[in-house]
């Protein structure tokens, strides 16, 4: 795909993918309403919609159609990814006062606000997944299939909302944040072989990053109707999309230009931080980089629906600078 007809398609899904958020929002009312300010400025606080328009161009790839069932599940995890940045904000986390140029949620609405409101957007973020499985109307207004066939629609919303609440928990993103959480606290212990060291990195860049990438995409192709090979097949691509990801982070912390990337590099470095890059080297985790991408851009290319933009999407995302 061209640069500039790629450029047009991500602006265009970005657009709608910020449409649908918007068109989900919680309404600020009642004497809770505060709660429902603070997950809507969260929210609203911007970002590259990512998940969302992995999880739209996965669905379309594996020949989804028309339908809200998509709309709804593209909203929550955007809730899910929104709120995991929340609570990664707060004092007891990364203590940030700042994110995306602006004060963050718990800064703004105070420390317990805070935590209420990203508790309040992992629980709407189900409850919006499962209208899904109560709309009566598709996305164009029409009624909904009726017999064997809203059945097997019924069947594919509720495998999608078990991979993404699975993909978001505790064998997820939270135990990925957990075990990250758990070797801070070590710090400055020895410790015993660099092995146990990079299988401890591996798991917290698979389970904290990649689980929700994996959610996404996944997501997307269940409701699509993929098959289970094919949906293992999206697993493994989006793992390794998560893991480049992350990777390529860590090295761009190394080697990045802090005016593009819009934030300071060498943080790790001076934090002491364990990073892939301080396990592996620097020309050893932008080979893996490499590997990661090409093996996931196979996995895509077995796929017989067009995927070009998803293609050019994936490697803009692993090969950035910023």
């Amino acid at each position: 795909m061209e640069a500039s007809a790629f450029e047009k398609r991500l602006a265009e899904e970005t657009a709608y993918a910020e449409k649908v958020l918007r068109e989900h929002l919680p309404e600020e009312e009642g004497l809770q309403r505060e709660i429902m300010e603070a997950m809507n400025y969260s929210l609203l606080a911007g970002g590259k919609r990512l998940r969302p328009i992995l999880m739209r161009a996965t669905y379309q790839m594996c020949g989804g159609g028309l339908g809200s069932a998509i709309a709804h599940f593209m909203a929550a995890i955007e809730m899910i990814h929104t709120y995991s940045l929340v609570h990664d904000d707060l004092p007891a986390m990364d203590n940030d006062r700042y994110r995306r140029g602006r004060e963050t949620t718990w800064y703004v609405y105070g420390e317990t606000m805070g935590i209420l409101a990203g508790d309040g957007l992992l629980n709407y973020a189900f409850e919006t997944a499962l209208q899904a499985l109560l709309d009566k109307e598709d996305g164009q207004g029409k009624s909904k299939a009726s017999g064997p066939e809203r059945l097997l629609q019924m069947e594919r919303c509720a495998a999608a909302f078990s991979v993404l609440a699975r993909k978001a928990g505790i064998y997820g993103m939270i135990g990925g944040q957990v075990v990250d959480v758990m070797a801070e606290k070590r710090f400055g212990q020895a410790e015993k072989g660099q092995e146990r060291a990079e299988d401890r990195l591996l798991f917290i860049h698979a389970h904290k990053t990649a689980a929700l990438i994996q959610a996404a995409m996944m997501t997307g192709a269940i409701l699509a109707g993929a098959d289970r090979e094919q949906v293992n097949a999206i697993e493994k691509c989006a793992y390794n999309i998560g893991m480049a990801f992350q990777i390529q982070d860590d090295i761009l912390d190394v080697v990045g230009d802090s005016k593009e990337l819009g934030k300071s590099t060498g943080s790790d470095a001076q934090n002491q931080k364990e990073t892939y890059v301080t396990l592996k080297g620097l020309e050893q985790s932008k080979a893996d980089v490499e590997a990661l991408s090409k093996e996931a851009v196979e996995i895509l290319d077995g796929f017989e629906g067009e995927h070009g933009f998803l293609k050019q999407l994936i490697l803009t995302l692993i090969h950035r600078r910023k």
